[in-house]
C-alpha cells in the first residue's frame, strides 16, 4: 500500500497530490463552463432580441398584406356593382336594337360582363383565404 503521510503537511503521498489535483482540475472545470456561460449570454439575448425584431417586422409586413388584400377585395366588388350596371344597360340597350349585328354585340358584351363577375367572385374568394391565412400566420 502507499504510505501513510508524513508528519509534514508539505510532504504529502503521490496519491494525495494526485487527488488534490483531480479535484482542482475538476473545480477549473466548472468555472470555466460557468464563464463560459455566462459570456455566451448576452449573446444569446442579441440573438433573441434580433429574432423579436425580425418577427415584429414579418407580422407588420402581414398586416399591410392583409389591408392590401381587404381593399382589393372591395375594389372587386365594385367592379361587380359596375359590371352588373353595365350587364343591366345592355339589357335594356338589347330590346332596342335595329339589326341581328348589334344585338349579337351586345350578347358577348352581358356575356363578358358576366364572365367579370363570376372571375372578380372568384378573386374575392382567393383573396379572402389569403386573408384568413395571413391572420392565422400573424397570430402565430
Amino acid at each position: 500500500m502507499a504510505k501513510e503521510a508524513k508528519k509534514d503537511p508539505q510532504e504529502l503521498t503521490v496519491e494525495q497530490k494526485l487527488k488534490a489535483l483531480f479535484q482542482l482540475q475538476t473545480m477549473l472545470s466548472k468555472i470555466d463552463e460557468i464563464k463560459t456561460l455566462r459570456g455566451e449570454l448576452p449573446l444569446e439575448v442579441q440573438d433573441l432580441e434580433d429574432e423579436i425584431a425580425g418577427l415584429s417586422t414579418r407580422i407588420e409586413r402581414i398586416q399591410s398584406e392583409i389591408a392590401d388584400l381587404k381593399s382589393a377585395i372591395a375594389t372587386k366588388r365594385v367592379e361587380i356593382e359596375t359590371a352588373k350596371a353595365s350587364v343591366a344597360k345592355y339589357k335594356d340597350q338589347q330590346e332596342n336594337v335595329r339589326n341581328n349585328r348589334e344585338y349579337d354585340f351586345l350578347s358577348k358584351e352581358i356575356e363578358f360582363q358576366t364572365l367579370e363577375i363570376e372571375l372578380c367572385e372568384k378573386r374575392i374568394k382567393e383573396f379572402a383565404a389569403d386573408e384568413v391565412t395571413k391572420s392565422q400566420e400573424a397570430t402565430e
